[in-house]
């Protein structure tokens, strides 16, 4: 899965995660997408490797384009965000950032969070 792969469907939701980098990326996601999760993680993070099915999971089966984002690849964007730890979710609706959660979480806390804002 690329992120060429995953951008490839314009104005919409796409079923695969797109890998974010840089802030004009994620920018673009957000003013397109109604509901945004980004993904902020790690490679070496136990947690966050734990969460990526969930994650593939969600950009396939709800309304929000699921944004992934590694915190050591794009330092300045994590920093932009507060992020503090990994893995950190934010999500976003109609362009604005509505929620934030760190650590790993279930996928029907998740689920539900995203259906809040797509219902």
């Amino acid at each position: 899965m690329t992120a060429e792969n995953a951008t490839e469907t314009s104005g919409g939701t796409t079923d695969e995660p797109v890998h974010v980098d840089g802030q004009t990326q994620l920018d673009e996601l957000v003013d397109t997408g109604e509901v945004v999760l980004a993904d902020f993680y790690a490679d070496w993070c136990g947690p966050c490797q734990m969460l990526e099915p969930v994650v593939e999971k969600l950009a396939a089966e709800t309304d929000a384009t699921v944004a992934k984002v590694d915190v050591d690849a794009n330092q300045r964007l994590a920093s932009a965000y507060g992020v503090r730890g990994v893995p950190t979710l934010v999500l976003f609706a109609d362009g604005e950032q509505v929620e934030e959660i760190v650590g790993l979480q279930g996928e029907d806390q998740l689920r539900a969070l995203i259906e809040n804002y797509t219902a």
